[in-house]
């Protein structure tokens, strides 16, 4: 960089151009004075050159430069254009090829951590569970911070290392990065804005940080108004979002006037039109609805039906309830809940609950009132086309581009952390009719209500999942091994690592064992661990060996399933096995696919065929819908059905090449 000559400050002068000292404003070596017009410059300012031109939508085309704008503290990189700032620019830095215009006022106000170390009271508004965030702040990271408070330690520990972050990145100045736009845009103050950052049209920024980057850019658009706040790459934030002390994870998409305040969403979450209040949205939170309302919960893979609603005070002592709808859980039009309570994975609610139960054990099931009671029918959701469909949307709608992934995502409909869950709702239900007698016709659970049927049929289903969690992980085991003996077998059978066994959890998307959960957790509060990116890390490493533990896990199950030790294990075990799980398989993709068929019933097609006759009607459903057989989905299912069939038989074939 260097001065200005006397001539280029003449030449500035004379086109309105002002200077609090000429000596404070350096220029880069090939500075022109030619693009820079009705400009004021005070404290320490550096210009790079204005060489290049930015094409506009319409095909207009303005040069880089400087245009009614007053400046103080800033550095300005090559190739920018700034133009009409209502106010002034204050104490940034700001990249190159970089285009502003019709901005209010751009300012950083003092020593500012623009967003880190804002703490979010989550799931309890009074407090007790805040969250610090962070630019790198994780779904699992978050997950401990508000659930472990039975730690103090740790706790303390966490937040003493994202403080540290926070401060070691607060500065007096700001960064606005290269190649980003900022049109016809209010007040934006104490906001770092990565590159490639677009912003248009926004209300208020204050207090945040957009991380936004070249491989997964952030939008801000229309109406948007933050406060308190950090908004990870890739995201999209438009149509008067209203965000306040708030944290927006990766690829999520906030809009349509939707209002949240003192939470948390990670990656993929999507929001609009409704309202949000203290949550905890895991992965893929997903709510559309302008009547729905989501508060003091924790969410993960959900999916809230239009007037959705939750309680979290009961008239007493204030809003100071929680509860928790696990992986995958689902809420249907004007369900509502009553917290306290808790849901199970994949569980389906339906109608009001108010008698605050817990159904955790109970995975895959459907929650339905009658007469403000709650009826549960376990297990019944492992039959729904709708859970299987959900399954394999997940990993299509993973929107993520950056190369550093911030949350690990474990999409498996079965896993240790469900099927430990149905080993318990298995044992749960049999002690049930125990001891109540089989002939009973309703039973009662944590506050619930459970017909007769609907409990034989949800030990059956529990059964037929279990069959296929441990066949799968068997066949995966010993897929492409020629065997010539069953020691070989095993062998083979024998675990990788001794990590794995006893309880796995599922911290907000991340399934792992707990064992290492607690390891890392020791870590951290002895101070082994000290960093955010070393926590990340580790999050990482389990995610990554998922399969090597979920595979010990199976191991330890086989014998309390099938009775027979792995390590005395033979052929003819694994024959057994296997005949079992292509029993399961076929047997739960046939009931999928029966459920499927309800969708082409006749009374689906009620509102098809306008003024005619039946034949009309179906022709109708058929040109919009398609016909039930050649349906992807229902395809799927057969295909997977033969698929499976097939790999089973060659295993099996396999074995019996095995000499006794």
């Amino acid at each position: 960089m260097r001065n200005l000559t006397e001539n280029e400050i003449l030449q500035l002068q004379s086109q309105s151009c002002s200077a609090e000292d000429w000596n404070k404003v350096q220029v880069a070596e090939d500075f022109s004075t030619d693009y820079v017009h009705h400009a004021r410059f005070s404290g320490r300012v550096n210009l790079g050159v204005f060489q290049s031109e930015f094409v506009l939508p319409g095909g207009i085309r303005k040069h880089a430069g400087l245009r009614h704008v007053t400046l103080h503290n800033v550095t300005v990189g090559d190739n920018c254009r700034i133009e009409n700032i209502q106010n002034y620019i204050a104490n940034y830095e700001i990249g190159h090829d970089t285009f502003i215009e019709n901005v209010d006022i751009l300012l950083v106000d003092g020593l500012s951590r623009f967003g880190n170390g804002i703490e979010i009271s989550v799931l309890n508004e009074t407090g007790g569970r805040e969250v610090p965030i962070s630019d790198k702040l994780s779904a699992h990271q978050a997950y401990i911070m508000a659930l472990y408070r039975h730690r103090p330690k740790l706790i303390a520990r966490m937040k003493e290392i994202t403080d540290r972050y926070a401060d070691k990145h607060a500065s007096i100045t700001g960064s606005i990065g290269s190649y980003v736009t900022i049109l016809n845009t209010g007040s934006i103050r104490n906001v770092r804005i990565g590159d490639h950052c677009f912003i248009c049209g926004t209300n208020r920024l204050y207090n945040g940080s957009i991380n936004s980057n070249a491989d997964a850019p952030v939008h801000i658009g229309h109406g948007v108004i933050c406060d308190d706040f950090i908004i990870s790459s890739g995201s999209h934030i438009d149509d008067g979002a209203m965000l306040s002390r708030c944290f927006v994870g990766q690829s999520c998409k906030l809009g349509h006037n939707y209002s949240a305040s003192d939470s948390l969403f990670f990656s993929n979450c999507q929001g609009e039109n409704g309202e949000a209040c203290a949550i905890f949205a895991g992965p893929f939170t997903v709510t559309h609805h302008k009547s729905t309302l989501l508060i003091a919960g924790m969410f993960s893979f959900m999916n809230a039906g239009s007037g959705s609603n939750q309680s979290n005070h009961m008239y007493k002592l204030g809003p100071i309830h929680q509860g928790t709808l696990e992986r995958g859980a689902k809420t249907t039009s004007d369900s509502y809940i009553l917290w306290p309570a808790r849901v199970g994975a994949f569980s389906l609610v339906m109608g009001r609950h108010v008698t605050h139960s817990d159904t955790s054990n109970l995975p895959f099931s459907y929650l339905i009132e009658q007469n403000n009671m709650t009826y549960l029918a376990p297990g019944v959701n492992l039959r729904s086309v709708g859970t299987i469909r959900d399954a394999q949307k997940w990993p299509k709608r993973d929107k993520r581009t950056d190369p550093n992934k911030l949350d690990f995502i474990n999409y498996n409909l079965l896993s240790p952390y469900t099927v430990q869950k149905m080993f318990k709702g298995r044992e749960i239900l049999l002690n049930l009719r125990n001891a109540s007698g089989e002939l009973s016709d309703i039973y009662s659970f944590h506050s619930t209500k459970i017909r007769n049927s609907a409990l034989r049929k949800g030990i059956s289903f529990y059964e037929i999942a279990i069959h296929k969690f441990l066949g799968n992980s068997v066949i995966k085991r010993l897929e492409m091994i020629p065997f010539r003996n069953n020691e070989e077998i095993r062998a083979r059978l024998k675990p990788d690592t001794p990590i794995g066994t006893g309880e796995w959890v599922d911290i907000s998307g991340l399934i792992a064992p707990k064992s290492e959960v607690d390891a890392l957790m020791a870590d951290i509060e002895s101070g082994t661990v000290n960093r955010l990116a070393d926590i990340n890390e580790v999050f990482g490493r389990m995610h990554q060996n998922y399969y090597t533990y979920e595979w010990t896990w199976a191991y330890e199950k086989l014998e309390e399933y099938y009775g027979v030790r792995p390590d005395q294990m033979t052929a003819a075990d694994i024959i057994h096995i296997v005949e079992q799980w292509k029993e399961a398989v076929v047997g739960l993709d046939r009931m999928v696919y029966e459920d499927a068929k309800k969708e082409f019933s006749l009374a689906s097609m009620t509102g098809f065929g306008a003024d005619g006759t039946k034949q009309e009607k179906e022709l109708d459903f058929e040109q919009v819908r398609g016909d039930f057989e050649s349906n992807p989905f229902v395809t799927a299912v057969l295909k997977h059905i033969e698929v499976k069939t097939a790999l089973g038989d060659e295993l099996i074939e396999r074995m019996r090449k095995v000499p006794l």
